[in-house]
């Protein structure tokens, strides 16, 4: 029914860019969607912009084909499209034609992940769109632009392409512990446990398979641990801290479980005390952020210059009165059945 709706508003745009005059195709598209979306012809509207604006990005028009792309993702807001197999097919395919030179990629780009966030069931956008949005940059060279798209993604597959990413980062010159908690903290701070095992499991294979010398000289073989958990002790303390930080927010219960709230305490400050990034503000407020989530650890009133003694002080007298509510993980809320985890 829309291939036979749209094909009269094709027949008579298509040959414009066959014949080398895209402004005029442009034109043509435009004034025919909206004439269908006016009449509540969404799905026509929709055929027309998707097939102009590939046949303009096949031809190199990346503006026209930009603004028509754009346009597609106004209809799709208009008629409450959500995301789905077609829609979000649609749009992946017009973002690989856009091509990376300029800024017309990430225009449509903003666009398509403001819509899905809007019109999916993960508030931060689609994880499917955001995830093949973050592999095409990846492979374009794009590393820091990839970088938000994986994070956002959350499945294990993007945080699995997101630590082949970093090691490829560090061979250039970057500091391993560094894109370790780049990864892995994040995560943890979304809660997406499964994830952030998924990273750093993968960057630390990956980073000593590439650069065997950074094996811990003290311990070089891996340590078993209950439940086919394993560490491998680098030369590199960042590192090793996102291993033994995921392993321990594995076993969180609230505060139900002392011993394991103790020991994320005595973790943070055995590492914090090597200074370092460790010690930065930036790290120590998303350990924080940690204790809270997994181990029911009020936050201090304010940003502690001793992170370790406000934790331990937390955990002895409580959250200070007229604290904000916390959001803290139910018992198995990470574990493999939370939402949007694959």
């Amino acid at each position: 029914m829309t291939a036979s709706s749209s094909s009269r508003a094709l027949n008579a745009i298509l040959p414009l860019i066959t014949s080398n005059q895209p402004y005029e195709a442009h034109q043509k598209a435009r004034t025919f969607a909206s004439r269908y979306a006016k009449s509540g012809q969404y799905d026509v509207a929709i055929d027309v912009l998707f097939q102009s604006a590939r046949e303009l990005l096949k031809a190199g028009q990346q503006g026209s084909g930009t603004d028509l792309a754009c346009y597609l993702i106004d209809v799709y807001e208009n008629k409450g499209e959500s995301v789905n197999d077609d829609s979000r097919g649609k749009l992946t395919q017009l973002i690989a034609l856009t091509g990376s030179s300029g800024t017309w990629r990430k225009t449509t780009i903003d666009r398509a992940i403001a819509w899905s966030a809007k019109h999916s069931a993960c508030p931060s956008g689609d994880q499917d769109l955001h995830h093949y949005i973050g592999e095409l940059l990846y492979k374009d060279g794009a590393w820091g632009a990839a970088e938000p798209h994986l994070l956002a993604a959350g499945k294990r597959d993007s945080a699995r392409l997101l630590a082949q990413l970093f090691t490829e980062w560090v061979e250039t010159g970057g500091t391993p512990g560094n894109f370790a908690l780049r990864g892995t903290l994040p995560f943890l701070e979304s809660g997406n446990i499964l994830a952030a095992k998924a990273f750093i499991t993968q960057f630390v294979n990956k980073l000593l398979a590439a650069r065997p010398s950074l094996a811990s000289p003290l311990q070089s073989s891996r340590i078993p641990v209950d439940d086919g958990n394993e560490v491998v002790f680098t030369s590199d303390s960042a590192t090793n801290y996102c291993q033994l930080a995921v392993l321990t927010c594995q076993r969180a219960n609230g505060e139900k479980n002392k011993v394991v709230r103790e020991s994320w305490v005595r973790l943070c400050g055995t590492y914090q005390a090597k200074g370092g990034v460790l010690a930065g503000r930036e790290v120590r407020a998303a350990m924080q952020a940690i204790a809270t989530l997994y181990f029911a650890i009020p936050p201090p009133r304010t940003q502690p210059d001793n992170p370790l003694g406000a934790m331990l002080s937390s955990m002895l007298g409580g959250a200070p009165t007229g604290a904000p509510e916390r959001r803290v993980l139910s018992p198995g809320l990470n574990r493999p059945q939370a939402l949007g985890l694959d």
